[in-house]
């Protein structure tokens, strides 16, 4: 709440969060399964069909003992725990099964991604009222080539429309501007080019 009150400069931003606010808090709500995450299946009185580390592959499926491929991505946790009962149900009463999200990567639209001179780039799983600070520590901030002053943020509207929004990641993590501590969005790309010598 406090960043909102400070970021006088950002009058244009939240109308552009405000066109998708409403569909993207309903998602926030609950996690949805992505490739690479890693999942562990406990079907209830049945230890030898739980599975405690499952990866979900590239293609979005996941294989358990009795159900040979099965999808994951996209779907929360409950919805494929009750699709992996439905499917139990044929080889035994009254499945329970529950699905535990162990490693977190998620859909590529609830990713935030960052490229150029961060010491550490990298696709990172969006949460609710993540901040540009919390992407930074994320990624252990800025190489020593980094123009951070020069940053962008690249977003897609409701309509498919990208924008590009100036950061300055030097005063937000050396200075302390916190006028700079923007909100990020599912799907943004955090762009940070080198400095010309």
């Amino acid at each position: 709440m406090a960043i909102g009150a400070c970021s006088g400069s950002a009058a244009d931003k939240p109308a552009l969060a405000a066109t998708a606010k409403p569909s993207q808090e309903k998602v926030s709500e609950d996690y949805v399964i992505g490739a690479g995450d890693s999942l562990s299946v406990f079907v209830y009185r049945n230890p030898d069909l739980s599975e405690p580390g499952v990866a979900v592959r590239p293609d979005g499926r996941i294989s358990v003992p009795l159900i040979e491929d099965i999808v994951a991505a996209g779907k929360t946790p409950t919805q494929l725990a009750r699709e992996i009962e439905e499917r139990l149900k044929k080889y035994i009463q009254d499945p329970n099964v529950t699905v535990i999200v162990r490693g977190f990567v998620g859909p590529p639209d609830r990713q935030v991604r960052v490229i150029g001179e961060a010491s550490d780039p990298q696709a990172i799983p969006y949460r609710e009222r993540m901040t540009l600070l919390d992407v930074m520590i994320a990624t252990k901030g800025l190489t020593k080539y980094a123009a951070g002053n020069r940053a962008m943020i690249v977003r897609l509207d409701a309509a498919g429309k990208q924008h590009s929004i100036p950061v300055h990641l030097n005063d937000l993590i050396k200075d302390g501007d916190i006028s700079q501590n923007v909100e990020m969005q599912p799907g943004d790309t955090l762009i940070i080019p080198q400095s010309w010598f």
